[in-house]
């Protein structure tokens, strides 16, 4: 480039001492040849030196109108490279330059292969900006990242969500967030520059977070929370269930263990003594027998392997079948098992399943409504369900253990459940045999008129019926 610049301005040169020579021979000489044969020298000289004069500022006139144009020019083509480079400054990378056949094209089109490389370069960054934006936002983790001065740097959806309010980047995390654990954590990796672990308990009501915070190589840290409150609770139940069954087996193996050791003790004991040891050794056995039966029972429909051998039956099939099949439990307790009517609305049902959802909710009735005399069995239709229902007319429940009394080992009298021989696991099988069904269940109760329990099971069409 600056070769052919140097080369048109000593063109452009050339051409001005040409001009002037022209200008000098075609022009001024003929016209003052006569003239300065006719003066004496002294006045020659004078009018040769005019003549010089003249065509030297006509050629100098000449070059400064060329010299302004080639200016003007230039001037322009320089204040469009300026008015390009702002452009790109100011963020708009699909500005261009106009390229023309001249000194500067070469420059223009480096310029605009410029512009485009880098315009491709930011619009990769962006794409994975979005795609990595896109991915912190389905993680089911909350991110929040912070600077060096504790400032909101991003953070993600979930983060947003379990805040509670918008966060915004640029302002302190303190303000969006008072969890002190959170704080503690996020502070520590700051300040100290190595990976925080913690627990956050007070940022969602009712909720547990672990908390990891960690520094960033370019300053300021992450911190990510792991919702663990499902496993908390599973952890918990786990636990509780444990203890529930080890305290459940342990009363009837420590009365075994007893009536067991003073029958070897005393051989010698009479009949009768013995005949009354062995019955309540067996009255254990049979709990102890009962009581497995139902934890096989439960992690059998807790299983993610249960399946069921559904099949379409009428609900009023399923009452009868059910008035008369447990029949047998209530014949020697006073109590009378009735039907309180069902549609012939046809459900899809496992038939061995429902057995075992009536028969634990009869005789649970049985257990806590026997003062009643009376259980009834029924269904009805109810808006493209069936609701089937266990009524007694016994003490009924009070309202606060409504809600809980289908939780495992749950009770609401243990030493009358344990005298009856209840294991507080029937109705937590029921509740999970009803929901493999697709169906709900639930508890109603007026102190001193009874309990019933409801649940409903799909209706299908009567074109499915068998």
């Amino acid at each position: 480039m600056k070769s052919k610049v140097f080369t048109k301005l000593l063109g452009l040169f050339v051409l001005l001492l040409v001009f002037q020579a022209a200008a000098m021979e075609f022009a001024f000489i003929p016209l003052f040849a006569g003239k300065v044969l006719e003066l004496p020298p002294g006045r020659a000289d004078l009018l040769l030196g005019n003549e010089i004069f003249w065509s030297a500022l006509i050629a100098m006139a000449v070059a400064l109108t060329i010299a302004i144009v080639v200016a003007g020019r230039i001037s322009v083509r320089l204040e469009r490279l300026l008015v390009f480079a702002r452009q790109i400054a100011d963020g708009d990378l699909g500005a261009r330059l106009p390229v023309n056949n001249d000194v500067f094209s070469a420059p223009e089109a480096a310029l605009n292969v410029a512009a485009a490389r880098l315009a491709k370069s930011f619009a990769e960054i962006e794409s994975r900006r979005q795609e990595l934006a896109a991915m912190l936002d389905s993680m089911q983790e909350a991110v929040v990242a912070v600077t060096p001065e504790g400032t909101v740097r991003w953070s993600n959806a979930v983060m947003q969500r379990i805040a509670g309010t918008q966060i915004h980047a640029g302002r302190p995390l303190v303000l969006f967030v008072r969890d002190p654990d959170l704080l503690a954590c996020v502070r520590g990796a700051l300040a100290q520059g190595e990976v925080r672990y913690g627990r956050a308990s007070s940022l969602v009501p009712g909720r547990i977070f672990e908390i990891n915070a960690a520094p960033l190589p370019s300053g300021g840290a992450l911190a990510v929370l792991h919702d663990v409150t499902r496993i908390e609770a599973a952890e918990k139940s786990r636990r509780d269930f444990i203890a529930n069954v080890s305290h459940e087996l342990r009363t009837p193996l420590t009365s075994i263990q007893g009536y067991v050791e003073t029958l070897i003790e005393e051989p010698s004991s009479n009949s009768e003594t013995s005949h009354e040891f062995l019955g309540i050794i067996l009255k254990n056995a049979t709990r102890m027998n009962r009581l497995t039966e139902d934890l096989l029972a439960l992690a059998g429909v807790e299983s993610p392997d249960y399946k069921l051998a559904l099949q379409p039956m009428r609900a009023s099939a399923l009452v009868k079948d059910a008035v008369e099949g447990l029949g047998g439990l209530v014949v020697d307790s006073g109590v009378v098992l009735e039907s309180a009517g069902a549609p012939d609305c046809v459900v899809m049902a496992d038939p061995d399943a429902m057995n075992q959802v009536f028969g634990n909710l009869v005789e649970n009735a049985l257990k806590y409504g026997k003062a009643g005399k009376r259980i009834r069995v029924g269904a009805r239709a109810v808006e493209g369900e069936v609701e089937f229902s266990v009524q007694d007319f016994g003490p009924g429940i009070a309202s606060e253990h409504l809600e809980r009394i289908f939780e495992r080992f749950y009770r609401i009298d243990k030493a009358r459940s344990r005298e009856s021989g209840g294991t507080g696991l029937g109705l937590a099988i029921v509740k999970h045999v009803v929901q493999a069904h697709g169906g709900r269940l639930w508890a109603e109760s007026e102190l001193g008129k009874g309990a019933t329990f409801r649940f409903t099971l799909p209706a299908v069409k009567e074109a499915s019926s068998v």
